[in-house]
């Protein structure tokens, strides 16, 4: 009989970093996807709203991927918590910054998918690098690969 692991992956960098594009390519067979971004506009309580439907998938012994900034333990935290109570492996996939390209590609962004600049400049001054003293069972490095695809490497740790 195969084991099931049920993952929670947090993915974790600046907006126009690469995250839903690499949920859709390489998480969406096998993680139900939970996005703020994909919650309407002016919803309130989305943190909690976030956290039931993560909730509801761990329940259902589904795997869930939380596609949002992710800057900050403050951020984190719930969401290990939740996941560890439910003997999910928590899996941190980083996004190392590159202002100057997530600045590029948010710009080609049309409508509601673009993001101020001002708020990749605010995410990135909270911005910190996931790793295994944090809580997390794995941290994955994920870089763009310029053809189309990722890069994922296991990171050293620095707790």
């Amino acid at each position: 009989m195969v084991e099931v692991v049920v993952e929670v992956a947090v993915l974790v960098g600046l907006q126009a970093s690469g995250k839903s594009t690499f949920y859709e390519q390489c998480l969406r067979d096998r993680c139900a996807l939970v996005s703020k971004d994909l919650f309407p506009r002016g919803a309130r309580g989305k943190q909690a709203r976030q956290m039931r439907l993560v909730e509801q998938a761990l329940v259902a012994g589904r795997s869930v991927a939380v596609d949002n900034t992710n800057p900050a333990p403050e951020e984190w935290r719930p969401l290990m918590d939740a996941g560890h109570a439910h003997g999910a492996v928590v899996t941190a996939y980083w996004f190392p910054p590159d202002l100057a390209e997530s600045l590029r590609r948010n710009t080609a962004r049309a409508g509601r998918a673009r993001v101020p600049d001002i708020g990749i400049h605010t995410t990135l001054k909270r911005l910190r690098r996931p790793s295994l003293g944090d809580g997390f069972d794995a941290v994955l490095v994920v870089r763009i690969d310029g053809r189309g695809g990722f890069d994922v490497l296991s990171a050293p740790d620095r707790a």
